[in-house]
């Protein structure tokens, strides 16, 4: 009938894709860090999370690389600089103590870290400073930078394994690692263990990060100054 309304379905208006922002896209990412890992971060799955496809992901970010390159943009800046002390040795320290405690504070930036080679532009100052200082105790650019590498090997072995302990702390269940491997029987193999297994994680819970930093930069740099040798 000419009066009655169609009944052929309408059909859907074709319009712009959903405009998506760089920091939603990052936003997302980080949230998908810190509740599930690095492993759980892929292109398809913030595409999803933000509303849109891949391809337009794409237009925002290269890869997944970039990706996690920029969840780590501006984390530094966001945590105040502390005040650097005059002398070079204790700049060092105090320099790898605040990077220690202010990425402790974000768990998800150690399993970025542990891509390699992804960094965070405005945590730069962290080696210029830390170079400064071991060429100002007489080293050459080459050794402050093998110096500055040290200290990043340090801090981060200390925070993969705070990370792995928060790990083992969801799980109370667990069992000692050190006390179920190592027995009173295995003195004549192992004596050094054998005495402190019992107590591991007492002892290793007691770590004073601090005190072997100090330790650290104490065998690193020369003591009474030194002519920097040239590099090659």
């Amino acid at each position: 009938m000419g009066d009655e309304p169609s009944q052929e379905p309408r059909k859907r208006a074709v319009g712009r894709p959903r405009r998506i922002e760089a920091d939603q896209i990052v936003a997302v990412a980080r949230r998908i860090l810190q509740e599930e890992g690095v492993e759980a971060v892929s292109m398809r799955r913030v595409a999803k999370e933000v509303g849109a496809t891949p391809m337009a992901l794409y237009h925002h970010v290269r890869d997944k690389d970039e990706l996690l390159m920029l969840t780590l943009s501006g984390m530094a800046a966001s945590i105040p600089r502390p005040v650097l002390p005059d002398d070079p040795r204790e700049r060092i320290v105090t320099i790898a103590l605040h990077t220690y405690t202010g990425i402790s504070r974000f768990s998800w930036i150690v399993d970025v870290l542990s891509l390699g080679d992804l960094t965070d532009r405005s945590a730069l100052w962290i080696p210029e400073q830390i170079i400064g200082a071991a060429v100002e105790c007489g080293l050459s650019p080459t050794e402050a930078v093998h110096v500055y590498r040290t200290i990043w090997y340090v801090v981060y072995g200390a925070l993969v394994f705070h990370r792995a302990e928060e790990r083992r702390a969801a799980a109370p269940d667990r069992r000692p690692f050190m006390s179920s491997l190592v027995t009173e029987e295995d003195a004549g193999e192992f004596p050094h263990l054998a005495v402190v297994a019992g107590r591991w994680e007492e002892i290793t819970g007691g770590y004073d990060i601090e005190g072997q930093l100090r330790g650290v930069v104490d065998g690193l740099l020369p003591t009474g100054g030194r002519t920097a040798s040239p590099d090659a």
